[in-house]
């Protein structure tokens, strides 16, 4: 069911107005489309078309993804990453159906001065160079507001909204939020499983919530209008950011813990505070992530094992979906950088191991993806709005 390329996407590919092999390394690339088999919702021919016009008619809104192009053998990824040059995936994203794309940019992976990741240097080197690259096109609009994505959905074009999972590059400056924000950076996260000056990770075994500078920080997202982001924040972290927060916060990726039992997944406690106060969760499917135990092998069907949850817990004006997906072996992304980063120790449930999420493998297919069951499972057209960008919207317009 995947979409026709956008007409407005003209063939851009990164940086094809510099020179090969001498301006920048030349990767192989995975494939944008067709890198695993299509996955088969089993959709009428009206089921089809219904889910094509709910996806041009409306403003469509991934709320947490990484939507560039990784090298086709994942063993160069290290060094491709130094390089600073990942590769927009423009031909995948114009069949995608989006209109707005919450771009994370792999700071954590990007590893330019330092195999830890994270560094304020290495995010300026990821940011800038994507953002240059996006401003010789014009399919792929920079968007810092959502009158630009507005804008975007009018013109035929996808917005792309600058974000990072975590605010550990920022240290102990506070004016570096202010310099983020100058660059269009529009959402932050708190703490990305490591505990930072902001607060504490999710790996951690002990949280001891959002500190004095954290609560000046969340202070300072607010008074400048970027959307702040728990997802990779501890349980303690989390509640507190969202109390702390004069406008609602997102959860941008994650899942139910009650569904599927680990700390990565959020507990119904801090999904239900972050509804109270207005915000939104976005369902997660980066693998072996939004397990289930009706469907321990992800796929799609975990996925939305997540979102039937969480839709009855807060309701479905709460509920929306960060796929948080890439395009090419994401697997491999988490073996190549294991042991860059925390790990929690504790047990999880036993689940077979994916080589990808069928259904949810990259941006261009998540949307179509999730669409494609909700017709089939007999949502309402307002009810798809809300949760493929209505919801998200609504957040924003206190934010932002």
């Amino acid at each position: 069911m995947l979409q026709e390329a956008a007409p407005r996407y003209r063939g851009h590919t990164s940086y094809s107005y510099l020179e090969p092999n001498l301006d920048y390394r030349v990767f192989e690339l995975a494939p944008e489309v067709g890198r695993v088999p299509d996955y088969d919702l089993g959709l009428t021919e009206a089921q089809r078309q219904r889910a094509g016009r709910l996806l041009a008619e409306n403003v469509v809104i991934s709320l947490h993804e990484h939507p560039v192009v990784l090298p086709q053998d994942v063993s160069e990824l290290r060094a491709y990453n130094r390089t600073a040059r990942q590769h927009t995936a423009y031909a995948g994203l114009a069949r995608s159906g989006l209109t707005a794309v919450f771009d994370n940019f792999m700071a954590g992976a990007s590893c330019v001065t330092s195999e830890n990741g994270w560094k304020w240097n290495d995010l300026i080197y990821a940011l800038g160079m994507r953002l240059s690259d996006v401003a010789k096109q014009d399919y792929i609009v920079h968007a810092t507001s959502l009158a630009d994505i507005h804008a975007a959905k009018r013109a035929g074009q996808l917005a792309l909204v600058a974000g990072l999972e975590c605010s550990t590059p920022i240290e102990n400056e506070l004016d570096r939020i202010d310099i983020l924000y100058g660059f269009g950076v529009r959402q932050l996260g708190i703490a990305y499983s490591q505990s930072n000056m902001l607060g504490g990770g999710l790996s951690e075994y002990s949280d001891g919530g959002l500190t004095h500078f954290g609560r000046r920080a969340v202070d300072r997202m607010n008074r400048l209008g970027i959307a702040i982001d728990i997802s990779h924040s501890g349980d303690r972290t989390s509640l507190e950011t969202i109390e702390a927060s004069r406008v609602p916060v997102f959860i941008t990726h994650a899942g139910s813990r009650t569904v599927w039992d680990i700390p990565r997944m959020k507990p119904d406690e801090v999904i239900t505070a972050c509804a109270e106060r207005g915000g939104v969760i976005g369902i997660e499917a980066a693998p072996h992530t939004t397990l289930s135990v009706a469907h321990p092998e992800h796929s799609l069907e975990s996925v939305m094992d997540h979102f039937v949850y969480c839709a009855e817990l807060v309701g479905i004006d709460h509920v929306t979906f960060g796929p948080d997906t890439m395009f090419g072996d994401h697997v491999g992304v988490h073996q190549t950088y294991a042991n860059n980063y925390a790990h929690d120790a504790r047990p999880v449930p036993d689940h077979p191991r994916v080589p990808y999420v069928a259904g949810m493998e990259n941006p261009a297919e998540a949307f179509n993806s999730v669409v494609g069951w909700l017709v089939k499972h007999d949502y309402s057209d307002d009810e798809i709005a809300k949760v493929i960008g209505g919801n998200a919207i609504r957040v924003l317009e206190q934010v932002w």
